[in-house]
């Protein structure tokens, strides 16, 4: 099968290309290099150096690859640039997701698989663990403009064009950019192996629900292949509530190390719990996590200690 992957030299995309070509399908890759890594490309996968807001350069890849499946992982991912600049947000999440959806459609593609956020378009939880069922209430505007594509993906679902919609959880693993405003895992792994005292903004109650990159890889292969998830949302991970201090505890042991954190002030826009449940994912997809969180911890740990 021909598979475009856009974000496909960022962390989660290129473990997304590595197991499509592991699974022998045609991959390409369209990625602008603002985040992702060149050296992160499987080699078997054709790449393009393009932005998803850059129309022409994106029909080209089109015109060429004419890909029968569309895995879009490529965004602004910054919530905090989000609220900053709400107009760039938009540039990228919507009105280039909307250049991928228009030529999907234009050149015949089967399935579109979307990346959505399972914290940032929820907002605060009025219960947990949250289900696809939960008000949409996001609190930023990274929240906004995801939900928005996913509005527009439902309007175009069934005009040819299956469209499915994975809510990730907080993803964590290795390949993730500890220089990046996310990814607390990686983050305090890199400072820690380098001696380093991390930060916790907050007092460390703050919960998110974690999920390792392997099983979203999975997630990814699931939707691909089934036609029941056509025109749905899905949430992708363990439904579990996890704190900043034992993220930064579990880092610890891994490392192990004798630090203690400094703590800073909570972020705005940030919510303070968050967990997703997955029965949706899990009935219809199949899909249930096999990674852990001390296991994915010791993983990713392992992989920064090089």
């Amino acid at each position: 099968m021909k598979v475009l992957v856009t974000g496909g030299a960022g962390f989660i995309g290129s473990h997304v290309v590595d197991a499509l070509v592991k699974e022998g399908h045609s991959v390409a890759v369209v990625d602008d290099l603002s985040m992702g890594k060149r050296e992160q490309v499987h080699p078997s996968a054709r790449f393009y150096p393009a932005d998803i807001r850059n129309r022409q350069t994106l029909e080209e890849v089109f015109r060429i690859e004419r890909p029968e499946v569309v895995n879009h992982h490529a965004a602004q991912v910054d919530l905090r640039r989000s609220m900053t600049e709400p107009s760039f947000d938009a540039s990228v999440n919507i009105v280039g997701s909307l250049n991928l959806l228009e030529l999907a459609l234009a050149y015949e593609a089967r399935k579109f698989i979307n990346i959505s956020s399972g914290g940032a378009v929820y907002g605060e939880p009025q219960r947990l663990p949250v289900d696809e069922c939960h008000p949409i209430r996001p609190m930023s505007a990274y929240g906004v403009s995801k939900y928005t594509v996913e509005q527009y993906l439902r309007l175009f679902d069934g005009s040819g064009l299956d469209c499915s919609i994975l809510r990730y959880a907080n993803v964590y693993g290795p390949r993730q950019d500890p220089a990046g405003e996310a990814g607390v895992v990686a983050i305090f792994s890199r400072q820690m192996l380098a001696g380093e005292r991390p930060t916790i903004f907050g007092d460390g109650t703050k919960t998110r629900d974690y999920v390792y990159v392997d099983d979203i890889v999975a997630a990814n292969l699931l939707a691909m292949a089934e036609k029941q998830a056509s025109g749905r949302s899905y949430n992708i991970g363990l439904g579990r509530e996890v704190s900043d201090r034992q993220i930064f505890e579990s880092v610890r042991r891994a490392v192990g190390a004798a630090l203690e954190p400094i703590l800073a002030s909570k972020r705005p826009g940030e919510i303070d719990r968050i967990c997703l449940d997955a029965s949706l994912a899990k009935a219809e997809l199949g899909w249930e996590p096999t990674i852990f969180l001390e296991e994915g911890i010791a993983r990713t740990v392992a992989f920064y200690r090089g």
